[in-house]
Formats: C-alpha cells, structure tokens, sequence
C-alpha cells in the first residue's frame, strides 16, 4: 500500500481515537448519572448491562451500516442527525444551564429512583443512541479515504470497514478503562465539551459534501469530497476547533472539580 495512504489513514484513526475519546467520556457520565440511585452492586451490574450493551450496538450499527454506506439517502440522514445532536448539545450546554439550575432533570430522575431492570433498559436505550453517534462520526470521517486493495465488506471498502471498526473498538476500551480520566479532563476544562461536539457538527458538514458530491446528486462536483484543497480545509478547522476548544476553556480550580 501507497505511504500517503497509510498516513491518510493513520492521521484519520488519530483523530478518531481523540473524538471517540471525549464522546466515550461524555457518554460514561451520562451514563453514571443514569445509574447513580441504586445500590452499590446493583449499579455495578447495570454498568456492566450498559458495556455489554454499547459493545454490541455499537458493531451491529457498524455493520448495518457498511451495507448502506453508499446509499446518498443514508448519508444524508446521518449528516443531518450528525449537525443536530451538536447543535443540540451545545444549545444546552450554554443556553440551558438556567434551567438546569431550576430544576435539574438529571437530580430529579436520581431521586425518582428507578428500579433496576427500568435503570438497564434505560442504559441500553442510551447505548443505542451512543452507538449511532459514534459509528455515524466514523464513518463521516472514514468514507472520503482512498480505496485499498482489501475486499470489501458489505458495500464498504475494507480498509475503512478497519478503521472504522478499530475506531469503535478503541472507543468501547476508553468507555471501560479511561473513562475516568476523560470524565476529570471534561470537568477540568468543561469547554472541551462543546468543542468536541462542534467537531461532531464538523464532521456532519463533512458527511453532507460527501452526500452532495454523490453521483445520483451531483450538487457537488463528484469526487469533490476526495479533493486535497477539500480535506486539508477539513483537517485544518478541525484542528482549529480542537485547539480552540483547549486554550479557550477556562479551567476549574481543584476546589471546583472536587466539588463535583
């Protein structure tokens, strides 16, 4: 295989890793939020129930997916679920902290106090909507790389099914060992947040240039989204987004994240 396409791919995998990363963290409070009501060996079950869960929706997406990879109306819909859960996310990060501190859903529901079959399949309806974000970005970020002379795998190229796969898994390792120190860098520099879900939203506006550059559209020049002025317009937002989300954030003091 061609060197610049082994970077290509290696520096997507990076960026994956990194995003698959503070999405990990984020979906491991939420999910610690969900089960933090019950008992203490009861929430380690639950906790277990939820990997369980995200390993296997997370690969059954992946694999559905890589059969309707090449669909426009499939790329489409991911793209626009892509730019709505970031712009969501970050409408209630910033504008909905005033609610919040009215009447937190989240403290609510905590004291509520679901039982625990109610709590896993909550969880596991979590894990259905983690897998789909996590497999959507991937691939966003997968479907625009060179072609390999690996077979293909449903209607996907072989060596982006591997990334994407390897993307996935690493993603499911961070959830499960490195959680704990994503979830500290998020409350650290909670900015970084709203930075990775603005990557998210990025990566969506990537997946919708790929949609519009389909042949059955033709918006887009075909084969725009492969273009290196294209990517490398891509790769550098991205890294400003990054960047910007790091320097920005102010960080809390030590006092304020024990608080937590």
């Amino acid at each position: 295989m061609d060197i610049s396409i082994l970077l290509e791919y290696g520096w997507v995998l990076l960026v994956l890793i990194a995003l698959e990363g503070l999405l990990a963290a984020d979906n491991a409070l939420v999910l610690a939020i969900m089960v933090r009501h019950l008992p203490e060996k009861e929430r380690k079950r639950a906790l277990f129930y939820g990997l369980a869960g995200a390993f296997v929706f997370r690969f059954a997406s992946l694999f559905i997916i890589s059969f309707l990879v090449d669909v426009w109306q499939v790329q489409a819909i991911g793209a626009i679920y892509l730019i709505f859960i970031a712009l969501n996310h970050i409408f209630r990060k910033i504008w909905g902290k005033k609610t919040e501190e009215k009447g937190n859903p989240e403290v609510h529901a905590a004291k509520k106090g679901s039982g625990f079959w109610t709590t896993v399949i909550k969880v596991e309806l979590a894990d259905i909507a983690f897998a789909v974000d996590s497999i959507l970005a991937a691939v966003a970020l997968a479907v625009a790389l060179p072609k390999t002379t690996l077979p293909q795998i449903g209607g996907m190229d072989g060596g982006q099914f591997i990334v994407i796969f390897a993307g996935g898994l690493i993603g499911l390792i961070i959830m499960r060992f490195a959680a704990s120190f994503f979830v500290k860098l998020l409350h650290r520099r909670p900015g970084l947040e709203i930075a990775a879900f603005l990557i998210v939203g990025w990566v969506g506006v990537k997946l919708a240039v790929y949609t519009l550059s389909h042949p059955s559209l033709s918006v887009l020049p075909e084969g725009f989204a492969k273009m290196p002025a294209w990517k490398i317009s891509f790769y550098v937002i991205l890294v400003l987004i990054a960047l910007g989300g790091w320097f920005f954030s102010k960080e809390r003091p030590a006092e304020a994240e024990g608080e937590r």
